[in-house]
C-alpha cells in the first residue's frame, strides 16, 4: 500500500476531525443558534451513518467473507465502542451549562470532556479512513456525516472552556485538538494493520466500522436530538440523511 492510495482517506479523516473547530466558531460567535437547527443536524448524521452502515458496509462485507464472520465484526464493533463509552464516558457538557457555568470546576469538567471527545474520535478516524480505503464514495459519505456530528462535539467542548477561562482562542484551539484525534486514529489503524491488510480484511474491518457508527447513532446522535423535540425535526432529519445517502449511493 503506498502513499498515492492512502492520502484521500487521510484527508477525509482530517477534514471530518476538524469540524469540530467549526463547532467552536459557531458556538463563540452565534449567541442564540437555534435548537432546531442543531436536532436537524444530529437527526441527518444519524440517518447516514445508520443507512450506510446497513445499506453498504455490512452488506458488502456479507457478500465478501460470508454472513457469520461479517457479524461476527459487526458485534465486535458495537462491543469495542460500547466498552470504551463505558469506561471512558463523555458528555455534552453544553447540556448541564445550567449546573456548572458557576461551579469553579467548570475547567477541570470541561478538560475531562475535551479528553473523552478526544478518545472517543479515535475509532471515528480509523471508521473513516478505512471505510474510504474500500469505497471511497462511502469514506465521503462518513466523513460528512461525521463532521456533522463533530460540530456539536466542538461546541461541548470551547463552550464550558470559554466560560472558565474567557479566552475564544484557548476554547477554540482546545476544541480543534479533540477532532485531530481522528486522523491520529487514522493513521494509529494504519500502521497497526497495515502488514495485515488483504480484501477480507478489509470487508471485515467495515463490518466492524457499521458497528461503531450504529452504536454512535443508537447511544449519542439520536438520545441527543429527541431531547425534548416535540416538532418531529430530529426524525426529519433522519430520514432525510437516509434519503441524501441513499440518492447519493445510486447517482455515485
Amino acid at each position: 500500500m503506498d502513499f498515492a492510495s492512502i492520502k484521500i482517506p487521510l484527508l477525509l479523516t482530517f477534514l471530518a476531525g476538524i469540524s469540530t473547530g467549526a463547532g467552536s466558531f459557531i458556538s463563540l460567535f452565534i449567541k442564540e443558534p437555534k435548537d432546531s437547527y442543531l436536532k436537524f443536524a444530529l437527526g441527518l448524521s444519524a440517518g447516514v451513518m445508520v443507512y450506510v452502515s446497513f445499506a453498504e458496509l455490512l452488506s458488502s462485507a456479507v457478500d465478501d467473507v460470508g454472513f457469520l464472520q461479517a457479524n461476527l465484526a459487526f458485534f465486535g464493533g458495537i462491543i469495542f465502542i460500547m466498552v470504551l463509552d463505558f469506561v471512558i464516558p463523555h458528555e455534552y457538557i453544553a447540556e448541564r451549562m445550567g449546573e456548572t457555568v458557576h461551579d469553579k470546576r467548570l475547567m477541570s469538567a470541561a478538560m475531562l470532556t475535551t479528553m473523552g471527545i478526544a478518545i472517543h474520535n479515535f475509532p471515528e478516524g480509523l471508521a473513516v479512513f478505512m471505510s474510504s480505503l474500500g469505497d471511497i464514495k462511502l469514506g465521503v459519505a462518513l466523513a460528512f456525516a461525521i463532521a456533522i456530528h463533530n460540530v456539536p462535539e466542538g461546541i461541548a467542548v470551547a463552550m464550558p472552556i470559554f466560560y472558565a477561562t474567557k479566552s475564544r482562542k484557548k476554547a477554540f484551539w482546545y476544541s480543534l485538538l479533540s477532532g485531530v484525534a481522528e486522523p491520529v486514529g487514522a493513521i494509529i489503524g494504519l500502521l497497526v494493520l497495515r502488514p495485515f491488510i488483504t480484501p477480507s480484511i478489509v470487508s471485515l474491518c467495515l463490518a466492524f466500522v457499521a458497528g461503531i457508527m450504529v452504536f454512535i447513532s443508537f447511544d449519542e446522535l439520536l438520545p441527543l436530538a429527541y431531547k425534548e423535540d416535540s416538532g418531529h425535526v430530529s426524525i426529519a432529519g433522519l430520514i432525510s440523511g437516509m434519503a441524501v445517502m441513499a440518492l447519493s449511493l445510486h447517482l455515485l
